[in-house]
């Protein structure tokens, strides 16, 4: 990977010309996806996927549900949030060309700042308002709310990634303009990605994140400045910063475009024997068993060779589930439909929006008698419509659709 410049190359005209009146769907259409997975890790855990939560309904007398539940939090986790950094990264640079650094920061300023802000003051506060509608015995509450608790309701919650985005952004600005010298000096023709390549990226990934997770075991939140910047899966931040990086190599060299199919196929069947083989090892101890013992908490880090197979795991699974999920929705999902269109518009409001519809319609569903996994599939099912409507309705106020 040390020869993939990431360097503005010079294009042809047409090469220009291609890129920019070109729209990959099957990117808009996957990032929903991902949007819809995001909402769904988060019902999860209102249900039992054992993390704190604005609002979790007990009680869980249900050990196959719990189980259940974290086994699809931790793989969604694994991946998922890395796969927006690449897609992010990956349209970093054109929007970056194409705006120029004063237009380009104040999109950036517009896009991701006042969202955040609009959660960290607002949103959040209403969010956590939901630990007041848990019952006493299990959060020790007995008050109810006041306003002078609002300076300890204020958060980043699921906005910690925007607000890494925006970090991530500001880096690459101070890279572009520290490198503007060397600038569209080559003139080459793209690179393709090979096996060997991705081979070297997830070992030294998994490696990273082996030495990371002993600073900062995965499940720890890391405040950074003040108390309610707070970054509930820092434990990530290899994964988060190469795939970011990773996104604009692969914007330089058109991967998206030309990666072989063949390459995905080989993503998935190595993602997928990396779940069965990897990851019951690394959480339970023992191969083929997804048993939760209290020995999963040495897969979380601390130098513990289960750290090791963990790490292991979620780097191949990571980057399998990528490479699979790119070439899967461009062969099956790169055609302009209402739906997709309409997901994809919306699925960026939907992720600054979800979390107070999550909160409240789960406890609205409180007393629908259900087992637990039958229950969470049914919140999934009204919830994320919901969110859809609800982003909908937000981005008809003036000047929203701007932001959102």
């Amino acid at each position: 990977m040390a020869q993939i410049s990431l360097q503005a190359k010079e294009e042809s005209p047409v090469q220009t010309a291609t890129r920019a009146s070109s729209r990959l769907f099957f990117i808009d259409h996957l990032r929903a996806v991902l949007l819809i997975f995001v909402v769904l890790h988060h019902v999860a855990m209102v249900y039992g996927a054992s993390a704190p939560f604005y609002y979790v309904e007990p009680p869980f007398d249900d050990p196959l549900a719990f189980n259940q539940l974290m086994v699809f939090a931790l793989s969604n986790q694994a991946w998922h949030m890395g796969a927006f950094f690449l897609l992010a990264g990956y349209f970093t640079p054109r929007s970056f060309d194409r705006k120029g650094s004063t237009a380009f920061l104040k999109g950036r300023l517009i896009r991701l700042g006042i969202p955040l802000l609009v959660y960290i003051f607002i949103l959040n506060p209403i969010s956590e308002l939901g630990t007041f509608l848990m019952p006493s015995s299990l959060t020790g509450i007995t008050g109810a709310p006041t306003l002078s608790l609002y300076p300890e309701l204020i958060g980043l919650g699921p906005l910690w990634f925007v607000a890494m985005l925006l970090v991530f952004n500001f880096v690459y600005m101070a890279w572009r303009w520290l490198t503007r010298s060397a600038a569209h000096t080559e003139n080459r023709p793209p690179l393709p990605l090979t096996y060997l390549q991705i081979a070297l990226f997830v070992l030294v990934l998994a490696v990273v994140s082996y030495f990371w997770r002993i600073v900062v075991p995965l499940g720890q939140s890391v405040n950074v400045f003040v108390d309610f910047l707070n970054f509930p899966s820092i434990a990530y931040l290899p994964q988060y910063t190469t795939f970011f990086v990773l996104g604009i190599v692969a914007y330089r060299n058109d991967w998206f475009r030309t990666l072989p199919s063949s390459m995905g196929v080989v993503g998935f069947v190595f993602a997928g024997l990396a779940a069965v083989a990897l990851f019951p090892l690394a959480i339970s101890g023992q191969l083929l068993s997804l048993e939760i013992t209290p020995m999963m908490t040495n897969a979380m880090g601390n130098g513990h060779w289960q750290s090791a197979v963990y790490v292991l795991w979620d780097s191949i699974f990571a980057v399998g589930m990528t490479l699979g999920s790119i070439t899967l929705f461009r062969r099956f999902f790169n055609e302009q439909g209402w739906l997709g269109t309409f997901l994809a518009q919306h699925s960026y409001a939907v992720y600054v929006l979800h979390i107070p519809i999550v909160v409240y319609l789960a406890y609205a569903l409180r007393l629908l008698e259900l087992p637990t996994l039958l229950k969470a599939g049914v919140a999934a099912v009204v919830i994320v419509p919901v969110c859809f409507i609800v982003a909908y309705l937000v981005r008809k106020l003036p000047y929203v659709a701007r932001v959102l």
